[in-house]
């Protein structure tokens, strides 16, 4: 399923390099065809050590793991959501994102400016944050006066009424609207408005390389992780620099390099870990003997809209799941192991999938 995150920031933050990364470290097209790739999105593979794990015990010539989107957002500089820099062109990527990544300076350097002239990531914050608010708050007053006068003698467009006057009076308050108390039916119908500021975020603290083996005795980090925590949001440390160091290695040279810094993973995939967090997302494989696939999915999908993941003619014509656990793989050694222990399921249309199974659709068209 086809999820993104946007990343966003203001001049001279680290965003443009992050990406940079990301693009570098971009999947192979021959292993997704069915992916247009637009200059302005990087899409990343997902390391699962779950994958290589399954391919000790079911023999397959080959693995494929799952991806993620990131798209470069551009335009985003104090004013934009009243049309300064790329403002308009900005509001119309950031709008379709499911995600936001904010990069925050944490790095003093005397050859990279800073917009302000001085580093303070929690300014850098609320000047982005105003802006989506701004934006969304634009949205809500057009939507107020088209809708105000139907809500006097319509039901559903007073309830419509009553979402935007609660909304408003936050956004005047310079609250996003992640604050608000919607009601369930509220906030589903709050959704279709794509509000910015009621996008999960992540705050990705761009800290400098000396910093990497120990990110607490970065001033700057500390303050936007105690400014995340205040606020309900995610924070993820990583070195944009050392990112694009990395995206040039193969994956053993990556090991290495990482190994030298001190640290086990890299930036980009705790990153990627923390926008599963955010998105609900999970993960369920198919394995074969010509691959083993990994494949996302949002938690609480059924059997049949997992299949639809793979190709929609699986889910229309679904007839059943077999289907069996990561752990039971684990436990007995081999899909066979597996099927003498009776843990082998036959799952119908209302199974809700679980992250690790492994399944096989059986499917009529």
């Amino acid at each position: 399923m086809s999820l993104t995150a946007g990343i966003v920031g203001l001049p001279n933050v680290g965003k443009s390099t992050l990406f940079n990364a990301i693009t570098k470290s971009q999947v192979e097209a021959a292993n997704y065809p069915f992916a247009t790739i637009a200059p302005n999105v990087g899409v990343v593979k997902v390391n699962d050590p779950r994958l290589e794990e399954i391919r000790k015990r079911i023999e397959s010539e080959k693995v494929i793991p799952t991806t993620f989107e990131f798209t470069d957002i551009a335009g985003l500089v104090k004013g934009a959501s009243q049309g300064e820099g790329l403002g308009n062109q900005f509001l119309s990527n950031i709008r379709e994102v499911d995600a936001i990544i904010h990069v925050v300076r944490c790095f003093d350097s005397d050859d990279i400016t800073h917009v302000s002239g001085r580093v303070d990531p929690i300014d850098d914050i609320e000047i982005i944050e105003i802006e989506l608010m701004l934006a969304d708050l634009q949205v809500v007053e057009n939507r107020i006066k088209r809708v105000e006068k139907k809500a006097t003698v319509d039901q559903d467009a007073k309830q419509e009424y009553n979402m935007l006057l609660k909304a408003k009076e936050a956004l005047e308050d310079n609250k996003p609207l992640t604050t608000v108390d919607f009601s369930k039916e509220e906030l589903s119908l709050a959704r279709t408005f794509h509000f910015l500021t009621l996008k999960p975020m992540i705050y990705a603290a761009n800290i400098d390389e000396d910093s990497i083996t120990d990110a607490n005795s970065n001033q700057h980090y500390l303050r936007v992780k105690e400014y995340a925590t205040e606020n309900h949001k995610s924070v993820v440390w990583l070195s944009a620099k050392v990112e694009e160091d990395l995206s040039s290695l193969d994956d053993d040279e990556k090991k290495e390099f990482l190994l030298d810094l001190g640290v086990e993973e890299s930036g980009l995939d705790l990153l990627v870990k923390r926008s599963y967090e955010i998105l609900n997302l999970r993960t369920f494989f198919t394995a074969g003997p010509k691959e083993i696939r990994a494949w996302t999915y949002k938690a609480g999908m059924r059997a049949p809209e997992c299949a639809g993941v793979i190709h929609t003619d699986f889910e229309r014509g679904f007839i059943r799941a077999e289907t069996f656990s990561y752990d039971d793989l684990l436990k007995y050694g081999s899909e066979q192991g597996v099927q003498e222990a009776g843990r082998l399921r036959l799952e119908g249309k209302d199974y809700m999938t679980r992250d690790g199974d492994i399944m096989h659709f059986r499917f009529n068209v």
